[in-house]
């Protein structure tokens, strides 16, 4: 979540006035993440959040990403839903960004994750595909293990002026992990961006599961290694906390079976992972705007995740 679009309180109260959520009473923009513009909003009738999707999220996509809310919370996950106003619209306009109003949901994200929170939260992941395998919608990821060379070659990214050799290096790790991926392991829908930030919990009991926009038809077990890569590291990416890191693999295997094959291949989808972080980390550390409420996070911590990826398979074992 982050605040690239300011919203005016005029704006916002006549947003509101489509809905039956009471007036505006005070907006908080949230600094945190580097996707979107997100507010809290209180209302005399309760709590919100507001999105305005900026330009990494397509308008086409958001029915995709409404149905999938709608779907996964049909089946009692812990997802917030995307709040129709009183025509029954959903997808909205403000600020000359497509906007939704959503559900807010209690609980707080692990700022340390333990071994009990990472359990809980690999029953989540697991429950969550497991409940999506007869959603009816699709959507292609241009940041999944098959889209990266694609999206390391896009113009503007300048990776040597973040580190010297940076460029050489992404270009022969990804090589390498093409040839190394076992790409007949299970497809599914996969969330894409499962980071602690984006898992409200409250003790060690998952209440929420957040921000879906890269949520895409991809490997069910890189979305796991994604998690994983986000969970069992400190955020420098320097160190491995190994009970974390298990616990979440043995949540996930406890509600949903990984195979053989799935295991074998995990440890190049982990590289996959990481290096899908360190370029879109990169991407935003060259091009955010100077004047935007949003904290850039540093790309070489996930190089370091990578490098540890490729002389630790073993953690996947």
């Amino acid at each position: 979540m982050a605040v690239y679009t300011h919203v005016s309180a005029e704006a916002l109260s006549e947003f509101l006035s489509r809905y039956d959520v009471g007036d505006l009473v005070s907006a908080k923009g949230i600094a945190e993440g580097v996707e979107n513009s997100n507010y809290i909003i209180d209302t005399t009738t309760g709590r919100f959040i507001l999105t305005l999707y900026e330009k990494r999220v397509e308008a086409d996509d958001l029915p995709f990403f409404a149905a999938l809310l709608d779907h996964l919370a049909a089946k009692s996950n812990p997802v917030p839903r995307m709040l129709p106003d009183r025509a029954g619209v959903a997808i909205q306009s403000l600020e000359g960004r497509p906007a939704c109003l959503i559900e807010f949901l209690p609980g707080v994200s692990p700022s340390h994750p333990t071994r009990a929170r990472a359990y809980a939260a690999g029953v989540a992941q697991a429950r969550m595909h497991l409940d999506l395998a007869d959603f009816a919608g699709t959507r292609d990821n241009p940041l999944g293990p098959a889209g990266l060379v694609a999206f390391a070659s896009r113009d503007g990214f300048d990776f040597d002026a973040i580190q010297a050799g940076l460029g050489d290096r992404v270009t022969g790790a990804l090589a390498r992990i093409h040839d190394t991926i076992d790409w007949a392991v299970p497809r599914g829908i996969v969330h894409g961006d499962l980071f602690p930030d984006n898992v409200l919990m409250l003790g060690d009991r998952v209440t929420g599961l957040i921000d879906f926009y890269f949520a895409a038809t991809d490997y069910l077990c890189w979305d796991l290694t994604v998690t994983h890569s986000a969970w069992a590291f400190d955020a420098a990416g320097g160190r491995y906390d190994a009970a974390v890191g298990s616990a979440l693999i043995e949540g996930y295997d406890s509600a949903r079976a990984l195979s053989d094959a799935e295991r074998a291949t995990m440890p190049a989808m982990a590289q996959a992972a990481a290096l899908r972080f360190m370029m879109t980390r990169a991407w935003d550390w060259l091009h955010t705007p100077a004047d935007a409420l949003v904290t850039r996070k540093d790309p070489l911590a996930y190089l370091r995740r990578l490098e540890f990826y490729e002389t630790n398979p073993d953690v996947f074992a």
